[in-house]
């Protein structure tokens, strides 16, 4: 009888208690929250095709229609015969700082990629001036340099000419 009262407990507790301590459950909703309904398959595949999409707009560099395209649908169908009459008329950039704000509404993954080509560009303005900077040193010193061997390639003709 022992035997049998052993083996229940060792069965309640691998049925009961070991699958809590591997598999915990959360703990339950409060009472004045409302269950939500389940999505049906339909409504799934909705959530998961647009959850995609975002995920793959949010790995492009530049924030724009492909991120929000229901944003922009009015402003295409505008552009479009705007860009019929002017179409030889360049697009003005962003500014930097638009640029910037833009990347901020978009949250942390956007403004990453902004701030990098902000300092991407001014290390290469910074490494373009320094390098400019060094070509006119360069050439700044050459010419002392050739100024002084002239100098002394006339001291050298005038000491020659006296001492004749």
């Amino acid at each position: 009888m022992k035997l049998k009262v052993v083996c229940r407990k060792v069965y309640d507790y691998i049925r009961y208690d070991l699958k809590e301590i591997a598999f915990p459950s959360s703990l339950p909703d409060p009472p004045h929250i409302k269950k939500r309904r389940k999505l049906t398959w339909h409504e799934r595949f909705l959530v998961l095709k647009e959850a995609s999409r975002l995920y793959a707009a949010s790995w492009v560099r530049d924030i724009g229609p492909d991120l929000r395209p229901n944003d922009y649908k009015k402003d295409e169908e505008s552009e479009g015969k705007r860009s019929e009459d002017k179409k030889g008329t360049k697009e003005a950039e962003p500014s930097t700082l638009e640029d910037i704000a833009v990347a901020a509404r978009g949250g942390m993954e956007t403004l990453r990629p902004a701030l990098q080509r902000l300092y991407m560009t001014r290390a290469s303005a910074y490494r373009d001036a320094l390098q400019s900077f060094i070509e006119g040193y360069q050439e700044g010193i050459q010419q002392v340099m050739e100024k002084k061997e002239d100098s002394k390639a006339q001291r050298e003709g005038s000491n020659q000419r006296t001492s004749t």
